[in-house]
């Protein structure tokens, strides 16, 4: 078909062929009119997106604690913002380097590379921390807390792809208490990264963003605000007898700070992170970003990245049935209702778009279900590896099969089986048979065989999502539910069980309609719902969806 422009006026020429192969023509009877010239509107974009990751965030902390929520913290997110109730972590395992990878990338571990904090690195045969970066150095303290970088992520953020949009104009900023927690969500491209450095008390950052702190972070380090923040004991919001909703203050399954006798208020002299007070410093660094580098006051859109990692070392410390951690939601709660009031003074309400999730859930204390007759328990045997190592040996002759056990998953060498002339698949099977003896692992299998073991939905993906071919294990083992890798105090997350991988993700602001979803939602889908906000290209790992709902 040949096609004529004339005029506006569009006719048609189709071409076709006799039964003798002689190309004829005929003429489109009716002229098709078309618009040759259309009027295209500014793409409309929020000034500012805030992102909050609040580290170890378990879904029901949203309600558990409402009746003493503010009315501008998190009971205005629920009333003015859109909460996708049913939002789940779908990969293995939940852990933080992974959780704020993925909440950044719209990826899985199994594209992105980050498969947990660390991992075994069979180039350097040694394990490899997440962030880990020896080619920079420390910027804003002595310590080598800064030797840090995003490298090791194997794809772009959200970020990234909003720099590039608009030929690096966009400014993009990370912080955190956690080095991990301010670098992979800020992304490669980021104009800063800043985190903390408890060695020092300063805020700092790497050499792969900045040859020296700004004069606004070294006047903010100058006012040593962790010492003003433990000027008094940690005590309790309101009366410590007002805490219905969580267990007595004296437990012996809560941890103890360093120096105390008993996990109990008040708490004199304890980690900034391990207080509500880090949160407080957190938000107080951020705003301080958001003035010096002017965010949300440009002619483009600019990205903030936050995570709270204090809920995080409270929770690992007393658990999610504790007063310590109503105590920090609480006094969170009151943190978001100034940070909102902040945003909404400094870059406008309604003009910026602001999300908040977490990086994964917790379980409970072990201790805590044994209590309650609740199933579950902490495992902890420090002589699994040697005794396995022990066995093959004994079977097979092989010194120290295993060289790795991280995430959940063994590392195998593999040298030393070849040299042996052994059979893999037979190492392999008599180790998944020993790890199927103890009493806490429901399932362990090689993950060269997972598309056949027989494994229920969602664990079967999840497994998959998290499993990267060139960094990951060879055999993988499951814990029963409620089991966690721990002793006798605490409590961790790291597995499959929605009480790790079920999440707050609740938007407001800019571009967001109020309401609620319960759909099931992954956690990947946050990044692809911001790029169609944005109107900007999904991140280079992107698996995600659009959440079509919070724009309706």
């Amino acid at each position: 078909m040949n096609w004529k422009f004339l005029s506006g006026i569009c006719v048609a020429t189709l071409l076709y062929t006799s039964q003798n192969g002689i190309a004829q023509k005929a003429t489109s009877p009716k002229p098709v009119t078309i618009i040759t010239q259309s009027k295209v509107k500014n793409v409309d974009r929020p000034k500012l997106v805030v992102g909050i990751v609040v580290d170890q965030m378990r879904w029901d902390y949203l309600y558990r604690y409402s009746d003493r929520y503010t009315d501008g913290g998190f009971k205005r997110l629920l009333k003015d913002g859109f909460s996708c109730e049913n939002t789940l972590i779908n990969y293995t395992p939940t852990i933080t380097a992974c959780g704020h990878t993925c909440i950044y990338t719209g990826s899985v571990p199994a594209v992105h590379g980050i498969i947990g904090n660390s991992w075994y690195s069979r180039e350097l045969g040694r394990d490899l921390y997440c962030a880990e970066d020896t080619t920079v150095t420390t910027v804003g303290s002595t310590s080598a807390a800064g030797k840090m970088s995003p490298r090791n992520m194997l794809v772009t953020t959200i970020g990234d792809e909003l720099r590039l949009s608009n030929n690096f104009q966009s400014k993009v900023i990370g912080v955190a208490i956690k080095d991990r927690g301010s670098i992979l969500p800020a992304g490669h491209t980021a104009t800063a990264a800043y985190w903390f450095d408890a060695s020092t008390g300063n805020w700092i950052s790497s050499t792969y963003y900045m040859k020296e702190l700004p004069s606004w972070a070294k006047d903010y380090n100058n006012e040593k605000w962790p010492a003003r923040y433990l000027s008094q004991p940690w005590t309790t919001l309101y009366p410590i007898e007002s805490y219905k909703l969580s267990t007595d203050d004296n437990k012996p399954y809560e941890g103890n700070f360093k120096g105390t006798t008993a996990p109990v208020f008040p708490h004199a002299n304890p980690p900034i992170a391990s207080t509500p007070f880090g949160n407080t410093m957190t938000l107080e660094f951020a705003k301080k970003a958001v003035e010096a580098y002017q965010l949300g006051k440009g002619a483009v859109t600019d990205m903030l990245a936050i995570s709270l990692s204090s809920t995080d070392y409270v929770g690992h410390q007393f658990g999610p049935n504790s007063i310590e951690i109503e105590d920090v939601y609480l006094r969170l709660d009151k943190d978001l209702d100034a940070f909102f009031k902040y945003l909404d003074a400094t870059v406008g309400k309604g003009q910026y778009t602001f999300f908040i999730t977490a990086d994964h859930g917790v379980a409970h204390v072990p201790g805590f279900m044994e209590e309650n007759k609740l199933p579950g328990k902490a495992y902890n045997d420090p002589k699994l590896i040697a005794n396995l190592n022990q066995l093959v040996k004994d079977r097979f002759g092989i010194e120290k099969t295993i060289i790795a056990a991280d995430n959940f998953q063994l590392s195998l060498d593999h040298d030393a089986i070849a040299k042996s002339g052994k059979n893999e698949k037979e190492v392999r099977d008599l180790i998944i048979a020993n790890l199927l003896k103890q009493p806490a692992i429901s399932n362990a299998f090689s993950l060269t065989e997972l598309n056949t073991t027989t494994l229920a939905e969602p664990l079967r993906t999840m497994i998959t999502n998290g499993f990267n071919v060139k960094r990951s294990g060879d055999i993988q083992y499951v814990l029963l539910p409620g089991y966690i890798e721990g002793g006798a105090t605490g409590t961790t997350h790291g597995v499959w069980n929605p009480y790790d991988a079920h999440i707050p993700l609740v938007w407001m602001g800019w571009g967001i309609h109020p309401g609620h979803s319960n759909r099931t939602i992954g956690m990947t889908d946050i990044t692809p719902t911001l790029a169609a906000l944005l109107h900007i290209q999904m991140p280079s790992g992107c698996v995600g969806k659009v959440i079509e709902e919070i724009t309706q």
